[in-house]
């Protein structure tokens, strides 16, 4: 892996800039592969996972709606859907550093080397390899993916285009000494003249100014310029006595059109960028790579199933592109004029209800999320529910090693045979379930996803073709 930054460490991966919310999707992708404990560690939560629950737990939080806080109380959890109890929190505010630091043991783990300091600047390829150069060096690999930000390299050079639409405003995240802390209100404050935030820790201090995007983003901000831009959307005479650390940002929200050409991938800023609005960023990356992952290794490894790549580009591409427009919508709703006004009383409206708080929460928790895996089977394509067999094991536990799991419910086993040839690949698990929400078997595919689900009646030749969709057919 080569990494632009010479060292793991910044101000702006630690707390209290690199702060960060992940949502219940991306909580669970850690506790499936045994990295949930060290992410609380990592982020300061020292409470262990709760114990065993019969009814899932109400979310501890739901966030923000262009700077309008929603009440968690009023999420109906009965109306979520296919929710079962799960040691993995819904929501962890946790950091940029700490989330790096666990993965990078992970991956030390796996035998994987960081090459630190490492610049790309050419990329060449044929049919059969790609040649990255980096300086006096070159690297050669069967597959290349860019996961290196918003200014990705790695896309110019493979020539990927990258659509979409222009800011509306200039933001601002800066550590602050401020001299009259007390005129600014905490937490998110939505203006008629734009957006602050004043968060926890002393002088953390967000905002947002609807000026087009026209601040030139290559200056550094100066004292006076964040001072005024502070005392505008605040419409108070605050007054910033130094500028530690300050970074700006923008609400231009563009995508590739695809997220591979030929042997180069693209995966997270790389691929999307749009304004950090409702958190959606990270999480959105992180379940790139999820998805990504699993079907580049079992391509490098040649048991892939035709087209299982291009299932990635798929999967992901209308993910994205909701958070691009769910940002946008935020965008719209916190405009200083009329029309921003106007939707901003319909969404105060909206999310007063248990109905538009559900919803809101649904949309950022990831538990919408749902791929188009040609199944009318409500539960395939979604994320699994952590299934509990008899004996206590949690489908959580069986996904650590990454490979797919087959969770047979039936009296008799019926996929035992089934599964067999596929070890390397899937794994079988056969019980009741403590509530099997009336299915009769699941195949869950290395990220989570149901890839099959069957009734108890089910028909084995049905899971047959699916597991040989996205697994291959079984070893001789």
């Amino acid at each position: 892996m080569l990494e632009r930054e010479p060292e793991p460490g910044s101000p702006w991966r630690a707390d209290p800039l690199g702060l960060r919310g992940l949502s219940a999707t991306s909580v669970e992708a850690f506790y499936r592969r045994e990295m949930l404990r060290p992410l609380l560690a990592a982020s300061g939560v020292h409470d262990e996972p709760g114990p065993d629950a019969d009814e899932p737990a109400p979310p501890s939080g739901v966030g923000h709606f262009a700077g309008m806080v929603l009440d968690p109380a009023k999420v109906d959890v009965a109306a979520l859907p296919f929710r079962l109890p799960s040691p993995a929190p819904d929501f962890l505010m946790t950091s940029l550093e700490a989330v790096e630091s666990v993965l990078s043991e992970r991956a030390a783990k796996l035998g994987v080397e960081i090459r630190r300091g490492v610049t790309v600047d050419a990329i060449a390829r044929d049919e059969e390899s790609v040649v990255v150069h980096a300086g006096d060096h070159e690297y050669a690999a069967r597959w290349v993916v860019g996961c290196d930000g918003g200014r990705s390299v790695v896309r110019g050079l493979a020539g990927f285009e990258f659509v979409g639409t222009e800011p509306q405003f200039t933001g601002y995240t800066m550590l602050v000494t401020v001299a009259d802390p007390e005129k600014l209100r905490p937490g998110f404050n939505l203006t008629p003249t734009g957006m602050y935030v004043q968060m926890p820790a002393e002088g953390h201090i967000g905002m947002m100014d609807f000026d087009g995007g026209a601040f030139d983003r290559s200056q550094q901000p100066t004292r006076d310029h964040l001072q005024a831009v502070l005392r505008r959307v605040s419409g108070t005479d605050v007054t910033l006595d130094e500028v530690h650390l300050v970074s700006s940002f923008t609400d231009r929200a563009m995508q590739t059109t695809t997220y591979r050409q030929g042997r180069v991938l693209l995966a997270g800023d790389a691929a999307h960028i749009h304004s950090p609005l409702g958190g959606q960023g990270l999480n959105t990356g992180l379940g790139d790579a999820l998805n990504l992952g699993w079907k580049l290794a079992a391509t490098v490894h040649g048991h892939a199933p035709d087209g299982l790549l291009d299932t990635y580009t798929r999967e992901r591409h209308p993910i994205a592109a909701w958070a691009l427009d769910w940002t946008r919508a935020q965008a719209v709703a916190m405009r200083p004029d009329p029309h921003g006004q106007a939707v901003q009383g319909l969404i105060r409206d909206l999310i007063g209800t248990g109905a538009g708080t559900t919803y809101v929460f649904e949309k950022v928790s990831g538990s919408a999320i749902r791929y188009d895996l040609g199944s009318e089977q409500p539960l395939v394509g979604r994320n699994a529910p952590d299934f509990r067999l008899g004996d206590g094991t949690r489908l959580g536990d069986l996904m650590q090693d990454g490979r797919g799991v087959v969770l047979d419910f039936s009296a008799d086993r019926r996929l035992r045979d089934s599964a067999t040839g596929r070890e390397r690949r899937l794994r079988y698990a056969a019980g009741a379930a403590k509530n099997d929400l009336g299915l009769g078997a699941v195949l869950v595919r290395p990220d989570g996803i149901v890839a099959w689900a069957g009734d108890r009646d089910f028909d084995r030749k049905a899971f047959e073709r699916a597991a040989n969709q996205w697994f291959g057919t079984p070893e001789s």
